[in-house]
């Protein structure tokens, strides 16, 4: 099984879909932004919360090339947002 990490740098996303969430990420909070994601209850580690959000990214992607009338991007890029902030911190969990 891949890492979260692996399993997160092997995504391919349209340019302005990451870039949003690069600008997102920069002002990421965890608590507020995973609860409205995941639910309320407690949070995940971040390796774990990097595996439900890219579970959640790979079907928004789904709706998105399928041109399903239901996709909303802000979700779309939420989630990005999510899975960016997660990374962060599990590399300077890694590192620190």
């Amino acid at each position: 099984m891949q890492d979260a990490l692996s399993r997160l740098s092997s995504l391919r996303r349209p340019r302005l879909l990451v870039r949003a969430a690069r600008i997102g990420a920069t002002t990421y909070i965890r608590e507020k932004t995973l609860h409205r994601l995941l639910g309320y209850g407690s949070l995940p580690k971040p390796a774990a919360a990097i595996f439900k959000l890219l579970d959640m990214e790979v079907g928004l992607n789904a709706r998105r090339l399928s041109g399903d009338a239901g996709y909303t991007m802000a979700r779309h890029i939420d989630v990005l947002i999510a899975l960016m902030g997660e990374a962060n911190l599990l590399r300077r969990h890694r590192t620190g």
